[in-house]
């Protein structure tokens, strides 16, 4: 079988629309996507699962409202087949944990998502009270991470203090300092419990050796196939994965086998 027709698992991935302001139209249009978009782009990249959390509980940055967002991805990915969901935590919402512990133990749902870049807290002084809720549930985390909200390294502690909550630091390669891409790999080695693992859902993921230099580093058991899409294009990043010069069962690993085993995603989940 060529690595091209194995099907993937998206761990990263949003649908609706981007919303940076009015004064960033093209931006926000080359951004946004709904759910039958992020579908068909999918299945052109033969990605049979996307876990999807909705771009309308994330922003605009600082005021989004996370528990409609929530109520319309719960919604969208029960009438969208290919759709998985992340639910979406912000701590500063409680009524988004109300969601979360509803939510939790859907066959749809795979766990929580959080984003302190967009909903504006640092995860130092946030953490502790996240990673309490996803222990009670022994909940997969997926967070942004590389800016200063989110420092990879400011995630291991609270892994470390949680072994059965298993972290996912998305965007392998991200940072706002400048020649850092090594933070979200660093953090995955940092860990006690080893459950702290990374995705491949970052623009720099297109540097020439950067994802090989990471399953180098964490071992390929700790990356996850990722696209962020509709950010980015899904068929891409796909490609990329497909492209490195590495054994084709790493990258079934990266691709699907890895997402299979955390998330414990059956092969025809049903509501």
């Amino acid at each position: 079988m060529r690595i091209q027709d194995f099907q993937a698992i998206d761990v990263h991935a949003h649908y609706g629309v981007m919303d940076r302001g009015k004064e960033n139209p093209l931006f926000n249009h080359c951004m946004s996507g709904d759910s039958e978009t992020v579908v068909a782009r999918a299945r052109a990249a033969n990605i049979e699962w996307t876990v999807v959390s909705p771009l309308l509980g994330l922003m605009p940055r600082g005021s989004a409202d996370v528990v409609a967002g929530n109520e319309e991805a719960a919604r969208v990915v029960e009438e969208t087949d290919g759709l998985l969901q992340w639910v979406v935590i912000d701590p500063q919402s409680p009524g988004s944990y109300d969601q979360a512990r509803d939510r939790l133990g859907h066959p749809k749902c795979m766990g929580i998502k959080i984003h302190p870049e967009e909903h504006c807290y640092p995860i130092r002084d946030h953490g502790k009270k996240i990673f309490e809720f996803a222990a009670e549930f022994g909940a997969v985390v997926l967070t942004h991470s590389g800016e200063a909200n989110s420092r990879p390294e400011d995630f291991v502690g609270f892994a470390d203090e949680f072994p059965n909550v298993n972290l996912i630091l998305a965007h392998i390669g991200c940072s706002d300092l400048p020649y850092t891409l090594d933070s979200q790999v660093r953090a995955v080695q940092a860990s006690r419990h080893e459950n702290i693992f990374a995705d491949t859902s970052s623009a720099s993921s297109i540097y020439s050796n950067l994802i090989e230099w990471a399953i180098g580093e964490a071992g390929s058991e700790r990356i996850l196939f990722g696209t962020d899409t509709p950010l980015y294009f899904s068929p891409a990043q796909r490609a990329r994965i497909d492209a490195m010069e590495v054994p084709d069962e790493t990258k079934r690993l990266i691709l699907r086998e890895n997402a299979e085993k955390l998330l414990q995603i059956p092969r025809n989940p049903e509501p």
